[in-house]
């Protein structure tokens, strides 16, 4: 079952083409991420799917609804989405607990209050006031604004921004769960790392076009690309490409005694391959 179906889309803002005919689908509890450079259309695309912009053009369904129609239908799917933006507005006057037992009020099934501080790792500070949380701890808040009505599907806009490493990979594995437990996110970001250990499947968008689904494994060919061996010999760097590097490793052991100086076999990581479909390398 699909939950996010596009075909077609355009928006343009006066001579320029913000989204120009892009087609999209998003399987139920996919994690799909949507990346690309600034300007290339993504939070465009993603506001006329939260229905907060309308398109132009072309054909749009989330959840079965049309997001640019208004009214007593629009409401009830307002219940069923989940939206964590790069930034929310302060609330910090309130504490944790009183924050999201504000907003559980909107939702005609909301989720147990304690059940999602629990779930966003937050049980120590549901107590707290607002302003005095750490980033990391704020943006856990966020997303349990954003879960608190249940969502069926959950926007995700740059979760990450300003994280240490440790932060990002206690937040990777709060996403995990959710998509464990049946949530469908949508996830723009634009660290590499970050979509190739959460997305099922990765769009690279630029100009308001998309280039290419795939698996983060898969994209660009990355699976099937040549392997970059290196090694030093007689002081200097050699370097030869190979879709068998595993036949040039046993060529080079028979001609060094112990081990292969300064050896490295690497394929081409996400992120080249991103830059590479992005016209940056």
């Amino acid at each position: 079952m699909n939950v996010i179906e596009v075909q077609g889309l355009h928006k343009s803002y006066a001579d320029i083409k913000a989204v120009d005919g892009i087609d999209l689908t998003i399987s139920q509890g996919e994690i799909f991420a949507l990346l690309g450079p600034n300007g290339a259309g993504k939070t465009t695309t993603v506001e006329i799917l939260e229905g907060f912009r309308k398109a132009d053009s072309g054909s749009i369904s989330v959840l079965g609804f049309d997001p640019s129609q208004r009214g007593v239908q629009s409401r009830i799917w307002r219940n069923r989405i989940g939206i964590v933006l790069q930034s929310t507005a302060d609330a910090g006057d309130l504490t944790v607990q009183e924050t999201l037992s504000h907003f559980a009020k909107y939702y005609s099934s909301p989720r147990d209050v304690d059940e999602v501080i629990n779930s966003v790792g937050l049980d120590e500070k549901r107590g707290a006031l607002i302003r005095t949380l750490s980033g990391g701890q704020r943006r856990r808040l966020d997303v349990g604004l954003g879960i608190i009505g249940s969502p069926e599907l959950l926007f995700l806009d740059e979760p990450t921004t300003g994280f240490d490493p440790e932060a990002r990979r206690a937040f990777w594995a709060l996403i995990q769960s959710l998509r464990k437990g049946g949530t469908t996110i949508l996830l723009t970001t634009h660290y590499l790392d970050e979509a190739e250990a959460l997305a099922d499947r990765v769009a690279v968008i630029t100009r308001g076009k998309i280039l290419e689904v795939s698996t983060p494994t898969q994209l660009g060919g990355r699976a099937s690309a040549k392997a970059r061996i290196q090694w030093k010999s007689d002081g200097v760097i050699h370097e030869e490409l190979s879709d068998n590097p595993t036949d040039v490793v046993r060529r080079l052991a028979s001609q060094f005694p112990g081990e292969i100086p300064e050896l490295q076999v690497v394929r081409p990581s996400l992120e080249d391959i991103y830059l590479s479909m992005i016209g940056e390398k």
